[in-house]
């Protein structure tokens, strides 16, 4: 038996059978922070991204509807302004939104003269609409009274109110869906069928928006009163903490202390402690007495089918043997550190700081042809440069999007290779020898964002972005975002990795990983002023950048911390990792791809030759 949900919604769909899988498509719509994603983690059962800043959602999630009898589809799309395609998150959000057969309008109540400008703009394409104003508990807390039953008469919608984050009205939203319909249209604009088009000429668009948003601010006189009392006193704590951030002297001020922070906890207890413990204790065995460990117990299995220096016995137990080389730095370095990374950067976005890094930073990325918007990227980069590049969709322009993409490519370490290189550091001249290549990678950022910026036709954008408070995180959505990222990283990276430590086992089982060696071992010696053998490392990092950084952390000890920190410095810049390179190809196009590519390879070994001559003479 079908809902009565299901009824309407299928009524309103000719032609759709009850066993023809999915039957209806609901669409979530929004500006950015007003809680879309809560309501699609609730109402799908999954997870997708919950932060203070867009950029979060660039594709759209999707899921089944749960609690229905039917196979509905739900969708979330980028938090935007509106879907005229100004920006790739408006072209997303606009197709998306434009092809369901019910939107889900999430306001919020904090900011409804705002946000009604894009429920209206639906409203006037057509939408069949229904309207969630969400945030409803902390509009009581500062007595905004806001009269949802004038606001559903003069919108011609469905209103209900909610609080996502404790789930307080949503399921009065799903039982409802059978009541959205298209509202009461802008007075004195063209229809539904002809603004679309209009709405692409600037002329045309500077008109309708003009009479849309004298619409909107008169509904929004008349449904909001504004009883607020004075700011409680964590209010003004709050605010004053969230202005003193975005002070150019205390806000970079703070930005040093949290990155110095990040090294402490990242670079010393998570790289040092932690992956001592897990690598050395639990998967080598350094402490027999507290447990053998995984990788000699996998040595061993093999040794007793395979006689040790065979192909096979090379191949899966050997120096990189793909059992073994895995195992050991997918669980013992990888996990911990990729885990303890997104653990401070979800702490930073839960508490409403990464916005305000974007603030602070725009001033200097607008030298380089960017605005602040690109440091979402350029940090999701510090994760995973392939899941970076997909969010520069969130810039607003082709040239910026551009400059991003080969600033990801060449000068940000992921966090799997950051990984290995901040437990490199311990044997590398901490924190003198940070500074060394943080120096080298900025100069690199810096000088490559300012050419591309003078060759590259056009300037930057202006940045428009909202300001969350300061709040105190939610430690059940740290744990659960940290998780889940940690979780679908290690899922893209550990197949890659095996497939890479294949790869390079079988070319040291059949001798043609020695061949390579010897061909680059004249390279490598006399321009980098490195051993022969850290060639194997650079080939490993055309599998994957992180691939090769597990090389040098298997030759940490051959190597002095100056050739250390050249060796770094090549592997950072040297070619993207496969996955990456796929993605570029894909968002950029196959020139620009290519130029990246070989651009890479070239700056990564003169800026290596000039490095080997500098770190040769400074004492670490």
């Amino acid at each position: 038996m079908t809902s009565p949900i299901m009824e309407q919604l299928k009524a309103q769909t000719p032609g759709v059978s009850e066993t023809g899988g999915v039957v209806k498509t609901i669409v979530l719509a929004g500006n950015p922070n007003v809680g879309k994603s809560l309501f699609f983690n609730a109402w799908t059962g999954m997870y997708v991204n919950v932060s203070n800043f867009p950029g979060t959602t660039v594709d759209v999630p999707k899921g089944k509807f749960l609690g229905l009898e039917e196979e509905v589809l739900l969708k979330d799309t980028p938090g935007v302004y509106g879907i005229s395609g100004f920006s790739e998150e408006e072209t997303v959000a606009g197709k998306t939104i434009l092809s369901g057969d019910v939107v889900v309008n999430v306001v919020s109540a904090l900011s409804l003269e705002r946000d009604l400008f894009l429920t209206q703009q639906l409203i006037d394409y057509g939408v069949q609409l229904i309207i969630a104003v969400n945030q409803m508990d902390e509009a009581t807390a500062r007595q905004l009274n806001i009269d949802l039953i004038a606001l559903e008469n003069l919108l011609g919608v469905p209103v209900y109110a909610t609080t996502a984050i404790t789930g307080e009205g949503l399921e009065a939203v799903k039982n409802n869906l059978d009541k959205a319909r298209v509202g009461h249209g802008t007075p004195d604009i063209p229809p539904a069928d002809q603004l679309r088009e209009l709405e692409q000429n600037v002329g045309e668009r500077i008109q309708i928006y003009g009479h849309r948003r004298h619409h909107v601010n008169a509904i929004a006189r008349q449904v909001v009163v504004d009883n607020s009392k004075p700011q409680s006193v964590s209010q003004q704590v709050s605010q004053t903490l969230g202005n003193a951030l975005l002070h150019p002297v205390a806000g970079l001020f703070s930005l040093g202390l949290v990155l110095l922070l990040l090294y402490q906890v990242v670079g010393v207890w998570v790289a040092g402690d932690l992956v001592d413990f897990v690598e050395g204790k639990l998967m080598l065995g350094e402490a027999p007495e507290f447990f053998v460990g995984v990788v000699p117990l996998l040595r061993n299995v093999v040794e007793m089918i395979f006689a040790p220096g065979s192909f096979f016995h090379t191949v899966l137990a050997g120096e990189f043997g793909v059992l073994t080389m895995s195992i050991q730095y997918i669980f013992g370095v990888l996990f911990p550190l990729v885990l303890g990374f997104y653990v401070y950067i979800s702490l930073l976005e839960d508490c409403g700081y990464l916005p305000r890094i974007a603030v602070l930073s725009d001033g200097l990325l607008s030298k380089i042809g960017l605005n602040g918007r690109a440091i979402i990227p350029i940090i999701l980069g510090f994760g995973c440069v392939t899941m970076a590049t997909v969010s520069t969709r969130v810039l607003t322009s082709q040239r910026e999007r551009t400059i991003a993409s080969a600033i990801l490519a060449i000068t940000i370490p992921c966090s799997a290779q950051l990984a290995v290189i901040m437990a490199l550091m311990a044997v590398a001249g901490g924190m003198k020898g940070w500074f060394a290549y943080i120096g080298v990678l900025t100069f690199m950022l810096v000088a490559l964002g300012s050419a591309l910026n003078k060759v590259l036709p056009g300037k930057s954008t202006s940045l428009v972005m909202d300001l969350p408070p300061m709040r105190m995180p939610s430690l059940k959505n740290i744990a659960k975002k940290s998780w889940v990222r940690t979780r679908v990283f290690l899922f893209e990276a550990a197949p890659l990795f095996v497939w890479g430590s294949l790869a390079v086992a079988l070319m040291q089982a059949t001798g043609l990983l020695t061949w390579t060696i010897a061909a680059l071992t004249p390279v490598t010696e006399s321009l980098l002023y490195l051993p022969g053998e850290t060639a194997q490392a650079f080939i490993m990092g055309m599998v994957r950048r992180d691939f090769g950084a597990a090389g040098l952390y298997f030759m940490k000890d051959q190597l002095s911390p100056a050739q250390i920190l050249t060796a770094l410095t090549v592997i950072t810049l040297f070619v993207p990792c496969v996955a990456s390179a796929a993605v570029f190809l894909k968002e950029r196009g196959p020139k620009e791809a290519s130029l990246i590519v070989t651009g890479s390879w070239l700056l990564a070994f003169a800026a290596g030759a000039v490095v080997a001559r500098l770190f040769s003479v400074i004492s670490f």
